[in-house]
């Protein structure tokens, strides 16, 4: 009780396990997450976008000295009629249905300025006996809505709260009345509408199906019946439960009408006349008839995305520069500090170089979720949403997909992260397997070293040059693969029942900048802490392997020859000899001369699976590692004449060419679709959870990149290109 207040006794957390549970619900983008963050001090996410809570937030707060509660901020729901895992998700921790766990209270946000909709959810809490409380939210929006919170608090069985999650307003009252609430004994199912007699009779046959571990209510049995059926994605369900539902001789959808009618009509017969009308939203009106236009919207969407596209292209890049310029300062400085040797090149290469290939993300990383919060906040994303739902769903994937794919050209690592902006776990992996397939920046530089070491810079249509127009076929091609393989994804890995599109577009507002700032950081320390660890732990084992061992072959007869150099420039010559041969004969060359086999029906010499080796690391790292191979030291960048003009003389042992258009097509297309980027694997597994999805990941793209540069090399030989 909030009356505990006055005992004058030290305020002591009690532990964990025996603190009450209450749980937050709510409709997307009714401020359930800005209360969640106001109550317990935490940084859940909080966006202008429906869905964004997708992971199961947790937090303490305290109602009054040693009376704390542990706070779950629940995936945001319509109802909880479940179609998928994540709205299961929510009714798994209402209803405990997997660990036997019933939160203690709800309390249920309601968004002020839609009211009656909103309040559908409680009405089947109520139902299956939850002890309730309505956080009436935005209410600074809706004033003169509701003139007195009392009736509508006795119409509704339950207490009611008017807030300002944001400004703190009612926060005080809300603890207290939440106090009080957790000292009333649990309620009895309350249902506002009379099923017809033959649900009735279901709704009895299926409680008596129900696992003895389930509450045994008509509420839940009419859960039941309204939520499984086939491809609903929903776990832990027994089958003894399913094989009940599928017995029902009722219409399902005659279910979900008499049940969705029931609940309304009650809505509207009882809450409705307690409320004035709704102030309109005249600004959002206006904006959205430019926003949603069907030409005039696309065309502030594009311009918006370029200037997306254009940041973490060209914006990103400095600070991009400037972290490697840093990294590499103090890298330099450790190695003057050390005695030379091997530890001083772990520690200098492998350690410091690890941490660096984890820290030139952050740029993209932030920039990426800086736009994504403001267009969250701002309303804009939900737009997003319903404007590219009807091109994208061609595809099977979700109309949010647009935004981490179109960020994929750019870095797959911040556009995996971004999938999470979507509520259904299949789309997310859906998006997530086809994002590593557009043209990244890493790609570029072994695009332009292939394509200005072996194809002619001649006009070949008109203005527009060949080695132009290869960059922009590998671009196309880039995003044909994307669409295809998720065409196919979705009608086999990761089948699933289409599910419309749901989406509430809430009104404009001005982004809170601390919230964006926020997740910024949340993201941020999520990649640095988990996927960043991966990431480094993988730039060691490479390392490991392009370093030993120490000494190559010849290591004698290269000292002899270093001793008896006459110049600095002849001693230089002589270390990048030393170091590409250190590389051939390293695990990693082995590595090279062993995938030779499977590699040359696609062109490609054990020289280069070196350099797909070393690619491992990040895709451009391929460029260097070939400089390295050719005795032309690790500087070496794509556009470098040297190396051009040492891959165009290239021989074989037969006295061809290794390297002819025909290899640098089939090796573009390689490195089009094969997951060589140790990055990604290290955020997919973060975001799923477990090794199952990137290794899927790398064995169709793998799979994928050999079958069509196979097809590319064998088909074009026969057709004597060369």
């Amino acid at each position: 009780m909030i009356e505990a207040e006055a005992v004058p006794v030290p305020a002591r957390a009690k532990p964990l396990a025996a603190r009450p549970v209450v749980a937050i619900a709510g409709n997307p983008n009714t401020g359930k997450s800005t209360l969640f963050n106001r109550l317990t001090g935490l940084s859940a996410r909080v966006g202008n976008y429906p869905g964004i809570t997708v992971d199961l937030l947790s937090g303490t707060t305290r109602l009054a000295p040693a009376c704390d509660v542990e706070l779950l901020d629940v995936p945001g729901s319509y109802s909880l009629v479940a179609r998928s895992a994540e709205e299961q998700l929510a009714i798994d921790r209402l209803l405990g249905l997997v660990d036997g766990k019933r939160p203690a209270a709800v309390i249920v946000c309601v968004d002020a300025t839609n009211l009656v909709r909103n309040l559908y959810l409680l009405l089947q809490l109520q139902e299956l006996g939850l002890n309730t409380l309505v956080a009436l939210t935005m209410t600074d929006e809706a004033p003169g809505v509701l003139a007195d919170a009392g009736p509508l608090s006795h119409r509704l069985g339950c207490p009611v709260v008017a807030t300002v999650p944001r400004r703190g307003q009612g926060i005080d009252e809300l603890k207290q009345r939440l106090a009080e609430l957790l000292d009333t004994p649990p309620l009895e199912p309350r249902r506002r509408w009379t099923p017809s007699s033959p649900l009735r009779r279901e709704l009895a046959r299926i409680r008596a199906a129900l696992p003895s571990h389930w509450p045994a209510s008509d509420g839940l049995a009419l859960w039941a019946l309204m939520s499984l059926g086939e491809g609903d994605g929903l776990r832990h369900v027994p089958d003894t439960l399913r094989a009940a539902v599928g017995k029902s001789p009722l219409d399902g959808e005659a279910v979900d009408d008499e049940a969705v009618q029931g609940r309304y009509a009650w809505l509207d017969r009882e809450i409705a006349p307690l409320l004035s009308p709704s102030p309109r939203r005249a600004l959002t009106e206006r904006v959205d008839a430019a926003v949603l236009h069907p030409v005039v919207g696309f065309g502030i969407f594009l311009l918006l995305m370029f200037m997306v596209f254009q940041s973490l292209f060209a914006w990103a890049d400095p600070v991009v520069t400037g972290v490697e310029w840093l990294l590499a300062g103090f890298s330099e400085l450790v190695s003057s500090l050390l005695p030379e040797g091997i530890i001083n090149a772990f520690i200098c290469e492998a350690v410091i170089g690890g941490v660096g290939s984890v820290l030139v993300f952050l740029p993209q990383i932030l920039l990426l979720f800086l736009f994504i919060g403001l267009m969250e906040d701002s309303g804009y994303l939900a737009r997003v949403a319903y404007l590219m739902d009807r091109i994208m769903k061609l595809m099977r994937l979700n109309g949010r997909a647009f935004v981490p794919m179109l960020s994929g050209f750019a870095c797959a690592v911040p556009a995996i992260m971004a999938t999470r902006t979507m509520e259904r776990r299949r789309d997310r992996l859906l998006t997530m397997m086809v994002v590593p397939l557009m043209t990244c920046s890493a790609r570029l530089p072994v695009y332009t070293l292939i394509i200005g070491a072996l194809f002619p810079a001649s006009a070949a249509l008109g203005f527009v040059s060949v080695q132009g127009a290869l960059m922009i076929a590998m671009y196309l091609f880039s995003v044909l693969m994307a669409l295809g393989a998720a065409w196919v994804l979705s009608r086999t890995a990761l089948r699933a029942a289409p599910v419309p599109l749901l989406l509430e577009l809430p009104p404009y507002r001005l982004p809170r900048m601390a919230d964006v700032l926020r997740m910024m950081w949340r993201r941020s320390k999520l990649f640095l802490t988990e996927a960043g660890t991966v990431i480094l732990g993988c730039t060691i084992v490479l390392w490991v392997l392009l370093s030993f061992p120490q000494q190559p072959p010849n290591q004698s007869e290269l000292d002899a020859r270093l001793e008896r150099a006459e110049s600095a420039e002849a001693a230089e010559a002589i270390e990048q000899e030393r170091a590409g041969a250190r590389l051939r004969s390293s695990y990693a060359g082995r590595l090279g001369r062993l995938i030779e086999p499977a590699i040359e029906p696609l062109g490609f010499d054990w020289k280069i699976g070196v350099g797909l080796v070393g690619a491992f690391a990040a895709r451009e790292v391929f460029v260097s590692t070939m400089g390295v191979v050719y005795n032309l030291g690790a500087g070496t960048d794509e556009r470098s004449t040297t190396l051009r003009d040492r891959l165009k003389r290239e021989l074989r042992e037969d006295g061809t060419r290794t390297y002819t258009p025909l290899v640098g097509l089939s090796l573009m297309v390689f490195f089009a679709l094969a997951c060589q980027c140790m990055s990604t694997l290290a955020v997919v597994k973060h975001e799923t959870g477990g090794f199952r999805w990137p290794s899927f990941m790398f064995v169709y793209m793998t799979l994928l990149a050999w079958t069509a540069s196979f097809l590319v090399f064998q088909g074009g030989r026969l057709l004597g290109w060369q």
